[in-house]
């Protein structure tokens, strides 16, 4: 009879419920959207960075982290604001407070993204502007094998990115509602001047 009665339980939550709940169409697409996207990025840097010179692989090198600290800033803040704010904002039209309830209301695909597609994306960047660091070097100083030049930059790569981002995460918890309010201003001036819409319009419930 138990077993029964939790067969029953689980057939009355339905299948439409489980997929809204835990969002699996956002879990497919974002996963499939990731392999083609990493996989055109890595072969654009390696065709880019391959020839490239030390210094322009350097800056490049530093921009690509910076863009991974600031993503994850964002990725965090959007999940420690609160709605609130934004509707009173938005109720005086002020610019850009809907596109922040948009990216509220959308929080974890917005932090998924920013979280861990940028921030894979940046990794496989890193790896290869610092491999072409390594390629395009002459002399090594001091007689230091490359494996182990290697080795030390693929060091300071992630303590930059890592520290970088601990550094983020404070920042963006204590001014969760500042960082999502620029972001969301910036996007709305991308919809308007392109008319690309990167978050979907919020749903209304009936």
């Amino acid at each position: 009879m138990s077993k029964g009665n939790k067969n029953t339980g689980l057939s009355n939550i339905g299948l439409s419920d489980l997929w809204e709940k835990y969002n699996f169409r956002w879990v497919i697409i974002i996963t499939v959207w990731t392999f083609f996207l990493a996989i055109g990025i890595s072969i654009s840097s390696e065709v880019i960075l391959s020839n490239a010179r030390i210094f322009f692989a350097i800056i490049t090198l530093m921009i690509i982290i910076l863009i991974g600290v600031l993503a994850d800033i964002i990725g965090i803040a959007v999940t420690f604001a609160s709605e609130r704010p934004f509707h009173a904002m938005a109720a005086d039209k002020v610019e850009g407070a809907g596109y922040a309830i948009k990216l509220l209301k959308n929080a974890g695909p917005v932090s998924n993204f920013c979280n861990d597609v940028i921030g894979d994306i940046c990794g496989i960047l890193s790896g290869v502007a610092g491999a072409s660091i390594i390629i395009n070097l002459g002399t090594l100083p001091f007689s230091m094998s490359r494996s182990l030049l290697t080795i030390i930059l693929s060091g300071l790569v992630a303590a930059f990115t890592v520290g970088g981002k601990a550094v983020g995460k404070g920042i963006a918890i204590n001014n969760a509602h500042t960082i999502v309010f620029n972001t969301a201003r910036f996007l709305n001036l991308v919809y308007r001047k392109t008319g690309i819409e990167i978050i979907s319009p919020i749903k209304q419930k009936k």
